[in-house]
């Protein structure tokens, strides 16, 4: 028997090794399982493999209906299953002769995080960096109706039908302290005013730029970009371009969700004009392959940080303002988006702030109001407008400010305003009926003015609900 051991050790290690949709019996990815959310009121997409050419029956408790197809040649099978409103836990009965059951399946809202360390850091912080008022939170959290799940990182060179294993966990403190804290905290104040399960899902992978979440096809319209080969033998990290997307957002991409959330954008600051035009071809990509059109997409600005501490290699600009600036333009190419502002927030020292409540706070006020149909509140940052010249000064309006701006008492010290030498000067600013005119006693015939437009400042400027406005320019300079 001694002698066996060994051989029936890795004969189990080989037979665990093999693609689990090559199994006869039925088969899931890993995040159709026990403890789930799909997403209310929809035609909630199930898929898995079988044998090949075997049909595939699915039953939902919620209305005993059942729902019928053949697994292809491949033995894979794809269905969809309509959803009632909020509620659970229901079960899900799926069978090919052999029958799988899914149990406390809730029905409520689903949303995609996504987005590198931001995003991934978790409640309880990076060793020595924290989280302010994580524990309280951590401590506060069990709830059944919140549901994490959270794709483990994978860099692949061509993309995966399911990503690593990795189950459903309801809100507590042991599975929230590990959970990205910006997510969380969304999902906390969604559930505190809608009241029906909440179930997020997080694929994010720190120090990633966003064209590693890419897929080929896209990339091919930015040449400058090298897409690994299926061939290759190179070493590849979280770096490479396509990687993450063939490993982690391409197995999830078809569950149906109700919108996603992001995070991203320190690791392309170098990069800021390629930013501009990759963003919203990415944002594209994922409601194309998502197949339910113009979903709602939310995302967190980048936060001023001292990019000298974080300088890429051959960087042309450390001054992450102008990353900044790519992100707030894009907002004009994205439909249906949304940017949380985080001016306020920034830590010089840290590219990772330690509020992470605000963060998680905008996007949900952007996604109550703007996704939900909430009222009665603001949910977005003042945007620059338009710029006016005249009597030697700049006059800026605002968008997203109906009840006007307002410093805090304090002088507004982060205008610059400059003339057609292009050089800029440090500028006196007043608000004024909603506007803010801009002067400088050396710039006679001004002809741009920029506003925070350094690596890391501290924003001055508020709507009066207490929203910071972006760092911005006038100029293409």
């Amino acid at each position: 028997m001694k002698r066996l051991a060994a051989p029936l050790f890795f004969l189990c290690l080989l037979l665990a090794s093999i693609p689990h949709h090559s199994w006869a019996k039925i088969t899931l990815p890993y995040f159709f399982s026990d403890n789930m959310v799909l997403q209310q009121q929809t035609d909630a997409a199930i898929w898995g493999w079988g044998k090949s050419g075997s049909p595939v029956q699915i039953t939902s408790s919620w209305n005993k209906k059942k729902y019928s197809t053949t697994a292809d040649a491949s033995g894979k099978w794809k269905l969809k299953i309509s959803t009632p409103t909020a509620g659970g836990p229901y079960t899900i009965t799926i069978s090919d002769g052999e029958t799988l059951l899914l149990n406390n399946v809730l029905i409520g809202e689903v949303w995609l995080c996504s987005g590198q360390s931001n995003m991934e850091m978790p409640m309880k912080g990076y060793r020595d960096q924290p989280i302010l008022g994580s524990n309280d939170a951590i401590f506060n959290s069990t709830n059944s109706h919140i549901r994490l799940y959270t794709v483990p990182r994978s860099v692949q060179r061509t993309p995966l039908d399911t990503s690593k294993n990795s189950p459903w966990k309801l809100a507590g403190p042991e599975t929230v302290s590990n959970f990205s804290a910006t997510a969380y905290f969304f999902a906390r104040i969604l559930y505190e005013q809608l009241r029906v399960p909440i179930g997020m899902v997080n694929i994010s992978y720190g120090g990633s730029p966003v064209e590693a979440f890419m897929d080929e096809q896209t990339l091919k319209s930015f040449p400058e970009i090298k897409v690994p080969l299926a061939t290759d033998t190179g070493r590849m990290n979280n770096r490479t371009p396509t990687v993450l997307y063939n490993g982690m957002l391409h197995p999830f991409l078809g569950f149906t969700i109700k919108g996603c959330l992001w995070y991203q954008g320190e690791s392309n600051n170098d990069r800021p004009a390629q930013y501009e035009k990759l963003f919203p071809a990415f944002v594209q990509q994922i409601r194309d392959q998502s197949g339910q059109g113009d979903i709602p997409f939310y995302y967190c600005q980048i936060a001023p940080y001292n990019y000298n501490n974080y300088a890429a290699v051959n960087a042309v600009n450390n001054n992450s303002a102008y990353l900044r600036d790519a992100q707030r333009k894009a907002l004009a190419k994205i439909q249906n988006s949304g940017m949380a502002v985080l001016m306020d927030i920034g830590e010089e020292f840290n590219i990772h702030p330690s509020d992470k409540l605000t963060g998680g706070k905008r996007l949900a006020y952007m996604a109550l109001a703007k996704t939900y149909g909430k009222k009665g509140f603001a949910s977005e940052s003042p945007a620059y407008e338009s710029i006016a010249f005249g009597n030697g000064a700049a006059t800026i309006k605002f968008s997203n400010a109906p009840n006007g701006l307002t410093s805090y008492g304090k002088p507004m010290m982060l205008f610059e305003i400059a003339g057609s030498n292009k050089i800029f000067r440090p500028a006196k600013a007043v608000i004024t009926a909603g506007t803010v005119v801009v002067s400088a006693p050396d710039v006679k015939e001004p002809a741009a003015v920029r506003y925070a437009f350094k690596d890391y400042v501290v924003g001055d400027l508020f709507s009066t609900e207490g929203f910071p406005v972006s760092s911005f320019r006038t100029d293409d300079w």
